[in-house]
Parts: C-alpha cells; structure tokens; sequence
C-alpha cells in the first residue's frame, strides 16, 4: 500500500533537527516522507533540503494551522494512505508495518492511531491520544490511558487492536479516498480537535476508527502551544463546542450546549481563582467566538451531524472528579 507520513512544519528547525530522523530510519523502506510547510519564517526548509534530500517538501503559501496546513497539503499527494504526523514524534523500530497491514487487509477501515506515549516519560502514555480516544454524553474528550490529566502507565494494557470514537492527529493514518469523501478537515477549527471532528464524520460514512495497539510511537507534546497556554484554553474550549453542535444529531444538542455553556463557566471561575485571568477570559473569548460561528456550523450541521449512539460514558467528569475513576478499565 502506497504510503506517505506527512509532518506539518511551522518554524520548527529544532523539532526537525530532533525528530526527522527517526522517522527516515524507522520508516523509509514503507512510505514516502514529505514535510509540509506552513509558511514558516526560519530556515527549517533549506535545512531539510541540506540535510534530508529523500524527504519531499510540500511548500503552503500561509500558516492555515493544523486544519487548512493538511488540507493543503493532501491535496496533491496520490498515496493510498496519508500518515498525518506532528513534528515532535519520535518513531520506533516496526512502528510502521501494523499500521500498514491492518488498513491492507480491513478495508472497512477509515483512520487509525498507534499507541501515542510521552517522550518524557517513557513508561506512560501521552497526553493527546494515548492509546484511542472518545467523548461522553457532554462531548468531553477522554482517552484509553488518559483521562483529564491523569496518564496512565503502559504496562500492555491496550496492546491490542480496538475500535475506538477518535484517533489523534498527533500521529493519524487515514485512509485518502476516505479523508475526501468526509470532506478534509473542517478548517473553521484552525487546531485541536479538528481530527475528532473528522473522525466523525468518517464513521458516519460507516468506517471504523482503530488504536493499534502493535504499534507505538512517543509525543513530546507541547510543541507549538504548552498545555498551559491560554490560546490553547481558546481554542479547546471553543472547539469543543463546535464540535458539539456540528455533529449531534436532533434537539438534545441543544441540552448539552446549555449544560456545557454552564460547565464552562465553572471552569473559567476555577481559573480565576487559581490567580489565572487570562486562562479566565481565553474560556470568554471562546464562548463570543463561538456564538459568532453559530451560522455557519448550523449550515454544516445539515451535512453532518449523525451517530447517534456516539457515546457509551454519561458523565466523564461525575465518573473521574466524584467517583474517583482515574483509569480507562475502571469506568464500566
């Protein structure tokens, strides 16, 4: 199966002096390797053309973020199979072989993910993926292996083959008829969360969405905006109500809006408490931002929103923060 591993680049010569390497080594024979520029401004491109001739360069003419960064980038590529890799993964031996046999032989199969674990702190899983991800009935994201902030550690607990709601974008192998046919990225979400609305959308079109757990690969996580970063407050707490109301189906959307909408309100006085202001008006910013998209998420809401059955968690935040259940296996 022709293959391509696609890293996004946004002035990132430090990441790609790190981590390229591993991945020409760990992966070469099996795919085609391109890096994918988003317009930066150092000189990460003639760095890669100096010191890594077999990887492509796919040049964007802006920083569309991660959403448009691919689109554009995909756009011209005629492999079977798109791996969308962050810049700050760090690949291992045979990483790539189950990744490729599985969407080979289940052609049922629309994106996967390997095993995502820290890179520093090899013994856990990382924070954005982990071994597979889902929503509860509220639309918070979770994962086998983390939930909130806690991770956990890999003992081989997930190394199997497992049919999950959403795979990470931090390492995403995606099947290119079906990246298309769901229509690319929503590139109204810029970064985060993207991957889990599309994601959706694949499996609306009767796809699967897999963690392969043969597979694993380590994330240093924090690459281009810290977890603490109020821009990345923004951009979850808004994104996840795009999500939401893009893709649920009926009237109990509305309902869990209302619920998340007061939900974020208790955060964002958490922040303010915690002597963090501009974590407290990243959660506002979020909320107006929101309200102004509401048009034109309601007009892609007609083509997507489907799956009823999208959750099998009522409450990830009952569960973790008053039940105490910090682990995937101890939530059914």
């Amino acid at each position: 199966m022709k293959t391509a591993i696609v890293i996004l680049n946004w002035n990132g010569k430090k990441l790609l002096e790190r981590f390229l390497q591993t991945v020409i080594t760990h992966s070469e024979a099996l795919a085609t390797i391109y890096v994918a520029d988003n317009a930066s401004t150092d000189d990460s491109v003639s760095f890669v053309n100096q010191n890594f001739p077999q990887v492509q360069i796919i040049q964007n003419t802006k920083n569309g973020g991660y959403a448009k960064g691919y689109n554009d980038a995909l756009e011209g590529l005629d492999e079977e199979l798109f791996i969308l890799m962050n810049s700050d993964i760090e690949t291992t031996p045979g990483w790539l072989q189950p990744i490729i046999a599985l969407f080979s032989t289940d052609k049922r199969l629309g994106a996967a993910q390997p095993k995502i674990k820290d890179l520093k702190k090899k013994t856990h899983f990382e924070y954005a993926g982990a071994a597979g991800g889902y929503l509860d009935a509220l639309g918070y994201p979770f994962c086998r292996g983390r939930i909130f902030e806690t991770c956990e550690e890999d003992i081989g607990q997930y190394n199997d083959i497992k049919a999950v709601f959403w795979a990470s974008g931090a390492c995403l192998a995606v099947r290119k008829e079906v990246f298309w046919q769901a229509g690319g990225l929503d590139e109204l979400f810029f970064a985060h969360q993207e991957e889990i609305d599309l994601c959706w959308r694949i499996q609306n079109l009767g796809y699967s969405i897999k963690s392969i757990g043969t597979s694993e690969v380590y994330h240093l996580g924090g690459a281009t905006l810290e977890q603490m970063n109020p821009q990345k407050t923004f951009l979850n707490f808004r994104n996840n109500l795009m999500l939401l109301l893009k893709n649920i189906s009926g009237a109990q959307v509305y309902l869990i809006l209302f619920a998340r909408l007061c939900l974020d309100g208790i955060a964002a006085l958490k922040f303010l408490a915690e002597g963090k202001p501009k974590h407290f008006l990243a959660i506002l910013r979020a909320h107006f931002n929101f309200y102004s998209l509401i048009p034109k998420l309601l007009k892609n809401r007609k083509q997507t929103a489907g799956t009823k059955n999208y959750t099998a968690i009522n409450s990830i935040v009952y569960k973790y923060f008053i039940r105490h259940k910090k682990y995937y296996n101890d939530l059914f």
